[in-house]
């Protein structure tokens, strides 16, 4: 007995040694950053920034670039201190992941047009053909063009009308500074001719001499000129057509589905613009389809067959409702004619034309509809959906006189599918459903939808997923998802690396806060510049509404969002930072106050009415108030996990960095701040099919080690 002891003893020690000096050399590895205090001066308040040394704009101080690396380093070390998941977790998820797939061919004029993933390939490959019977040709191997680029993403291309040209917009560092180039595909080479610093769109004159595209400007980024380049000519020969002034605008190009039209939009949050050119007159002025009014939002699209384009506005309707106008009368509003009027409870999102058929999207009750209405009788066909709660959207549908179109469905539970549907009798025909390889069945999972009501009485709609046999009543780990910002509403759809997590036990929600436009174009108002607390209220609501219906343990609860839902993580915590275990925070808007002060800034002026500018006192007020960064206090944290982006044109690198290092100086509890920096990548992290997918591992493995102790 006493020998088995001290054999215990001896294989003991060493152990907890090792792991004694696992801790103290982690915590010597945590990042401790110098503070330069600058105090900045605002409405009669002082608000001292100990980090702000830490913005540079060229992105290449060295003291900035070790710090971030020092903060990767300790991440690493955090990581490997106990049991490491990621490798696992990351074999696991792309296994579920056919490694050769390819999508549906869609037709256009003369070609049917489609993506190839090969085994080993990390980019896909567009291929074209006449029919599935004759010979393949090779468009793009973005595998090729990504070869020996750390960062790599194909944004945009398009096909000449003449179909013999391509041009494709690519980023290499994440910035979203577009590059064009073009193909000859008669002769398979790419020319010297190089359109640099666009947005990435495109639209073409009818002839295919000219295209149109947008620059950005050199600092802000901010799409702002449109230019007409002549194929085979310089950029420093391309015609300025277009240049916005108003710096709260961008611009954005593109061809009506006709293909009849340049179509210019000019958009801010709140008011928007079009210009048309006849893509048969490219060298002709654009013209204004309706000069741009305070409070008004339009999109326009072309309807051939009828002569007419249709108008999509908020003209005296909140959710919108459909017009009609011709060319002539198109600057008169009270000469438009209304074709679908405004109904309180719907949403009118989408509305596509074909020669005989309007197909219209729509949002009621937090979920979209797709409906078919045939024009000269006015009859409504509505597409049929099975799941509580799910995502339907339009497909590519790029020809307009054809009697079908293309929309897919997922829900938390379901695949992703694309279907087709025969426009003339409404008959849905399913073409493919994504592949999940090894074991698995949509039964074994559960989707819900609930309504829970937020502080000030309002029902707030919430998606959750679960695997049946692993569901617990008050027992399980609960992951909650939310963004809320800019009218973006978050459908829930499918996701096969979310399975490593149901699998485990874990109930997924994504509570659909104010802030979106889920429950309608009020639910955005409600919830942004003086509505935004809403936002955050609501989804700390939701959370401790599913926790008194059993869906989660209370110690075993988790929030994670990205961009403007990383702000809306970094204001609940300083809110109620006891409600949450762990938080995952991607590329988070923090420094509101500061950012949004600073027009210098890409994206600063275009948001002023999405969060408010801080130069009027009643907002900067209000704002302070949420501000991530500038409510950090004495608290005692949760666990979290950010990350960044060195390259983010949407979020600074320097806003998650200083973030983390002022957590850590008043966090009050022992509970980690981690960051993870893609020191080659932007605002959509690292690129390639599978290389993306390590953030995700590493995501669901910091939940793991976090919940396990």
């Amino acid at each position: 007995m006493i020998k088995f002891i001290l054999t215990f003893l001896l294989i003991c020690f060493p152990l907890i040694n090792f792991s004694e000096t696992k801790i103290e050399t982690l915590n010597n590895l945590k990042p401790s950053p110098k503070k330069i205090p600058v105090t900045f001066k605002d409405h009669g308040i002082e608000r001292v920034d100990n980090y702000y040394w830490m913005r540079d704009d060229s992105r290449k101080d060295k003291e900035i670039l070790d710090h971030l690396n020092q903060e990767n380093k300790y991440l690493e070390n955090w990581f490997t201190s106990g049991k490491d998941q990621r490798d696992k977790l990351f074999e696991e998820i792309t296994d579920r992941i056919p490694k050769k797939e390819q999508s549906v061919p869609v037709r256009l004029n003369n070609y049917e047009y489609f993506r190839r993933y090969e085994a080993g390939n990390e980019h896909g490959i567009y291929i074209r053909r006449k029919d599935k019977n004759s010979k393949e040709v090779v468009l793009l191997d973005v595998n090729i063009l990504a070869k020996d680029k750390e960062f790599y993403q194909l944004a945009n291309w398009s096909v000449s009308p003449k179909e013999n040209l391509l041009v494709y917009a690519e980023d290499i560092n994440g910035r979203r500074q577009y590059s064009i180039k073009f193909k000859d595909l008669d002769t398979d080479q790419t020319s010297n001719t190089t359109l640099e610093n666009t947005s990435g769109d495109v639209a073409w004159s009818a002839d295919g001499k000219y295209i149109f595209y947008v620059l950005r400007d050199e600092e802000t980024l901010l799409p702002f000129q449109i230019f007409r380049h002549e194929v085979g000519k310089t950029q420093k020969e391309d015609v300025l057509i277009y240049q916005e002034k108003d710096t709260t605008f961008h611009l954005s190009v593109g061809n009506t589905r006709s293909m009849d039209f340049i179509e210019i939009n000019i958009s801010s949050t709140t008011s928007s613009e079009v210009r048309l050119i006849n893509s048969s007159k490219p060298n002709e002025k654009p013209k204004v389809f309706l000069k741009r009014e305070k409070d008004h939002l339009y999109s326009v699209d072309h309807d051939p067959a009828d002569k007419r384009f249709l108008v999509e506005s908020n003209w005296m309707a909140t959710n919108f409702r459909l017009l009609e106008t011709n060319l002539e009368d198109s600057k008169d509003k009270n000469k438009w004619k209304e074709l679908i009027p405004h109904r309180k409870e719907v949403l009118l999102q989408t509305v596509i034309p074909f020669p005989n058929h309007l197909v219209i999207m729509e949002r009621e009750n937090g979920l979209r509809n797709l409906k078919i209405l045939e024009k000269n009788t006015n009859k409504i066909k509505t597409i049929s959906f099975d799941d509580p709660s799910y995502t339907a959207y339009l497909a590519s549908n790029p020809e307009y006189d054809v009697d079908r179109f293309y929309f897919g469905y997922s829900s938390m539970r379901k695949p992703d599918s694309l279907f087709s549907v025969k426009l003339s009798s409404g008959r849905k025909r399913l073409l493919k459903e994504a592949e999940i390889k090894g074991r698995f069945s949509s039964s074994e999972y559960k989707v819900e939808r609930k309504f829970i009501e937020a502080r000030d009485g309002v029902m707030v709609p919430v998606s959750i997923v679960y695997k049946k046999a692993k569901f617990k009543k008050n027992k399980n780990p609960l992951f909650v998802y939310g963004y809320g910002s800019y009218g973006i509403s978050v459908d829930a759809g499918f996701s096969s690396s979310r399975l490593s997590l149901l699998d485990r036990g874990f109930v997924f929600a994504i509570a659909h806060v104010r802030g979106g436009q889920e429950m309608g174009r009020s639910w955005y108002e409600d919830g942004k510049i003086f509505n935004k607390l809403n936002t955050f209220h609501d989804f700390i609501d939701v959370t401790q509404g599913l926790i008194d219906k059993g869906y989660g343990e209370k110690k075993r609860i988790y929030a994670g969002g990205g961009s403007a839902g990383g702000l809306l993580m970094g204001a609940i915590i300083n809110m109620e930072p006891n409600l949450y275990n762990g938080i995952i925070s991607n590329v988070p808007f923090v420094d509101v106050v500061t950012t949004m002060s600073d027009p210098s800034i890409p994206l600063t002026t275009g948001e002023y009415s999405e969060w408010g500018n801080p130069e009027n006192k009643k907002e900067f007020d209000y704002i302070l108030q949420y501000s991530p960064y500038d409510n950090i206090d004495e608290y005692e944290y949760p666990s979290i996990l950010v990350t960044g982006g060195l390259w983010d044109s949407q979020v600074q690198y320097y806003e998650p960095a200083k973030y983390v290092a002022k957590l850590r100086d008043f966090n009050k509890s022992k509970n980690p701040i981690l960051m993870k920096m893609n020191m080659s990548a932007g605002h959509s992290g690292v690129s390639g099919r599978f290389a993306s997918l390590k953030e995700v591992a590493m995501e669901y493995a910091f939940l793991l080690k976090v919940d396990s102790n």
